[in-house]
């Protein structure tokens, strides 16, 4: 895949463990997001996708913080799914007993282990807190819950200590030591060495749950994985507090494609879960976000595109048919004539090459003044120039208006007739209206046309959407022809589309 022996790798420099578990935390640490709120609807549906997804466990919430938490365990759990359904508790009776109540048989629970939160947040010992960790493993064990067992900031607690609270854990039965990366402060090297150095000491599997402060959440993982770590905590688009968290569809990708491992994981029902959370929550992805975002699998540079199209593999790392994803063929400053060519193909539009060319020139046009080009403009371009007369007895040469409140919209306009340049200014109910009296007047030495019909459309939404303007002229003879214009100026496009009618009238009129 990468042109490397990745089992080669393996060998020399990773640890990985025959199994590794998706811990998803999107229900519980997501949700801590601000802004974020789930309801127990809500909830019941992100767990249903992500069990359908494959995920080994759900944390399901905080049962001690509302009756509604409680509701929603207990309805989750009474679905049958194939994930573990797992709840948050601290090491407090209270905590546990809801979590228990909750119908719930699998806990995480958790204590702070670093000097600022012993010092500053729990005003505890480090024995104290041992003795908190140790009671409420045994308290939990003793009513059948499994327990996976968190030292909360644990990669800002002196080594020594936190190797000694994970071993009282372990001792006292927890199934599961998790690290978590509370603040985000790891770096990829310094993830591997703590995990490589908690694995010479600990029995217990090791799982770990770390923080996007720094934007390493996800590599901090892989590097925890290859030092042997069999558990990552995830959630659904990265989604947590401050920065967030490891992110689901990230790290799932990266270890089935870049580690080649097999997680059982359905990874083609990855985009879908990814944007039923984002309208849930109502947190937008973003374009550029790796595997997910709207921009994962679009091209727009000529190069690219032309490479795609002979090999989707020279601009992907993975077909976006691996994560439920589609590609896109995207039109702007940077467009070449192969990546036109095949989104015209695509719509089956045919050009020929004059048309084609003035197509293309419009698109670059557009791109070069900022504006990204939809499927539904570049529609409307072609079709408006499919539509255009190939015969041009008049031609616009210029174009000025001016309108505001305490004038009267005026336009000037110069056209080219027969070969002569012919100039007028003239004012009307609005600059649409002033352009087409001006119009009228230079023309009619050569044709009376009547405008019957005037139609416009805004391509797409925005300030800046293309406008599409239909009209239908006659010459009083009996002749009516139609003309269409898409611009980004709806006056100018009211004038093309004019014009191009009035062509259509004079091809008639002489043949």
């Amino acid at each position: 895949m990468f042109g490397m022996d990745i089992e080669k790798l393996k060998k020399e420099h990773m640890n990985l463990p025959d199994k590794i578990k998706i811990f998803d935390t999107t229900l519980r640490d997501g949700e801590q997001a601000p802004g974020i709120a789930l309801t127990v609807d809500d909830k019941i549906q992100i767990a249903k996708k992500l069990d359908d997804l494959g995920v080994n466990t759900i944390e399901i919430g905080f049962p001690i913080v509302s009756e509604g938490e409680k509701e929603t365990a207990r309805t989750v759990k009474s679905l049958g799914l194939n994930a573990e359904i797992c709840g948050l508790a601290r090491v407090l009776k209270k905590d546990l007993d809801a979590l228990i109540d909750s119908d719930l048989s699998y806990v995480h629970t958790f204590i702070g282990t670093s000097p600022l939160h012993r010092d500053y947040k729990l005003k505890m010992s480090k024995e104290e807190i041992l003795d908190k960790s140790v009671e409420a493993i045994e308290y939990a064990k003793d009513h059948g819950i499994t327990v996976e067992f968190s030292a909360e900031d644990s990669t800002r607690t002196e080594k020594d200590y936190l190797i000694e609270v994970y071993k009282a854990a372990e001792d006292a039965g927890a199934s599961t030591i998790n690290v978590p990366d509370t603040v985000g402060v790891l770096t990829p090297v310094i993830a591997k060495s703590l995990i490589q150095d908690l694995k010479k000491e600990l029995k217990t599997p090791i799982s770990v749950h770390f923080h996007n402060d720094f934007g390493l959440a996800t590599a901090n993982s892989l590097m925890a994985i290859e030092a042997g770590a069999s558990q990552a905590h995830v959630t659904v688009n990265g989604l947590g507090e401050r920065g967030g968290n490891a992110s689901l569809e990230e790290l799932v990708v990266s270890l089935a494609v870049a580690y080649d491992i097999d997680l059982d994981i359905d990874t083609t029902k990855l985009y879908n879960l990814s944007d039923f959370v984002s309208k849930l929550t109502g947190v937008k992805i973003s374009p550029n976000k790796p595997i997910v975002g709207g921009n994962a699998f679009a091209h727009e540079s000529g190069i690219h595109v032309h490479g795609i199209l002979e090999n989707t593999s020279t601009y992907e790392p993975i077909n976006p048919e691996f994560v439920g994803h589609s590609r896109k063929i995207a039109l702007g400053k940077h467009t070449g004539a192969n990546g036109l060519k095949s989104k015209l193909d695509e719509f089956n539009i045919d050009l020929s090459e004059e048309q084609f060319c003035s197509v293309y020139d419009q698109i670059k046009s557009l791109g070069d003044k900022g504006k990204t080009i939809t499927d539904a403009d570049l529609k409307a371009i072609a079709v408006t120039e499919i539509s255009t007369s190939e015969e041009e007895y008049i031609k616009l040469l210029g174009l000025a208006v001016m309108s505001g409140e305490t004038v009267s919209p005026s336009a000037t306009v110069k056209l080219l007739i027969d070969g002569e340049e012919k100039e007028t200014s003239k004012t009307g109910v609005g600059p649409v209206d002033a352009a087409l009296n001006a119009i009228k007047s230079l023309i009619q030495e050569t044709t009376s046309i009547e405008l019957e019909e005037y139609n416009i459309d805004a391509i797409t939404g925005g300030t800046d959407a293309l406008a599409e303007v239909f009209v239908v002229t006659s010459d009083g003879k009996g002749n009516k022809a139609t003309g269409r214009a898409t611009r980004d100026d709806v006056v100018m496009a009211s004038v093309i589309a004019v014009l191009n009618s009035i062509n259509k009238l004079l091809v008639i009129q002489n043949s």
